[in-house]
């Protein structure tokens, strides 16, 4: 395994980038801890295959360097970097055995036979392959051959990193939360570098130590799930996050204070001061769960319309409408909701306050 870092790396795919718009890759400079498990999210186009593909060497940097363990591979080609790589859909020998598909990396590089029947049968152990060991691969199912495609990559002690590109997009949904599982168990027993790119948060969220989110070529915020969650750096990151996303408002400031819409909304003095200084475009960002409902005025509330309430079982999903920006939130699953008008507090303790789209810092 190795130790990762970026310096200065950035990438284009057209000649000579005029601007930051002209970058698949926006500069940055970043490191991943050998052992560590980290994952790359973020809608498609957002860069992050191509980070994937200048780590694992597919794909030479427009500029800057990739360092393993302080090694300079940025010139170096796949081969030459000792790279596994798990792709989205399973890469097998159908006409091989589970064991046989699994043995084959191992084989290639001249491994003894002692040593390559006790790693195959440890990571078959791990992924409950055990019993498929003998079987033809061709007769098993797609989740089976995914975990064998998983397992080729896994089975090689010697690798600097195994790269995950969407490598759990055509599982079932309960098989994706059991390779997710099993995915942390191998992670936490072999102590592997582990990069894993997805656009699924769940995926992420679950798989890494931390997730490295990205939007528009450019990484906009890089942490554990708790830190993504509450402390979004990006309005990205807190739209992104969360199921829903986070409501984001425009602001608007007076001389009186902070309005949204045609409603004064009532701040504490050390908020208002920062929101004074910030200066650009703000926006009030409150996740759903910390977006309370009232019956009647009080600080930090705004008015707005209730349109609908969907029970989800364990919480209601509220609509509201407040001046045109409309805003959810999770209540209580046993309250009584019906539409018309009711009260939202959108100044709370969780309450995060964005300019020019980062958070501002209070």
């Amino acid at each position: 395994m190795a130790r990762i870092e970026f310096h200065d790396l950035a990438h284009a795919y057209r000649p000579k980038p005029a601007s930051l718009d002209d970058y698949a890759l926006q500069p940055m400079s970043m490191v991943w801890e050998d052992g560590g498990a980290y994952a790359l999210l973020g809608p498609s186009g957002c860069g992050k295959s191509t980070l994937l593909n200048i780590v694992s060497g597919l794909v030479t940097p427009s500029q800057g360097r990739v360092l393993f363990d302080g090694r300079d591979v940025t010139a170096l080609s796949a081969r030459e970097r000792n790279i596994a790589q798990v792709f989205q859909f399973p890469v097998i020998y159908d006409t091989m055995s589970v064991f046989d598909n699994l043995a084959f990396p191992l084989r290639n590089r001249g491994i003894a036979a002692p040593e390559v029947k006790a790693r195959v049968e440890e990571v078959a152990d791990i992924l409950e392959l055990t019993r498929e060991l003998r079987h033809k691969a061709s007769n098993l199912s797609a989740d089976a051959k995914q975990k064998i495609s998983l397992g080729r990559g896994l089975v090689r002690k010697d690798v600097a990193a195994i790269l995950f590109d969407e490598p759990l997009t055509v599982i079932d949904p309960h098989m994706k939360w059991v390779l997710r599982r099993q995915l942390k168990k191998i992670h936490q027993q072999l102590k592997l570098t582990l990069i894993y790119v997805t656009h699924d948060q769940v995926e992420a969220l679950t798989f890494a130590d931390e997730v490295v989110v990205m939007t528009n070529g450019r990484i906009v915020q890089k942490g554990g799930p708790k830190s993504l969650f509450l402390s979004p750096d990006h309005s990205f990151v807190g739209y992104f996050i969360g199921s829903p996303g986070m409501n984001l408002c425009p602001l608007a400031l007076d001389s009186d204070g902070v309005m949204i819409g045609t409603q004064r909304l009532q701040v504490d003095a050390g908020t208002l001061a920062a929101l004074k200084a910030a200066g650009g475009p703000l926006t009030l960002g409150i996740r759903p769960e910390f977006t309370r409902l009232a019956d009647t005025d009080g600080p930090g509330l705004v008015k707005a319309q209730l349109l609908r309430s969907q029970n989800l079982g364990n919480y209601q999903l509220v609509t509201a409408d407040c001046d045109g920006h409309v805003f959810s939130a999770k209540a209580d699953p046993h309250a009584w909701l019906t539409p018309g008008p009711i009260w939202l507090q959108l100044a709370a303790p969780e309450t995060v306050y964005f300019s020019n789209d980062e958070r501002i810092r209070r």
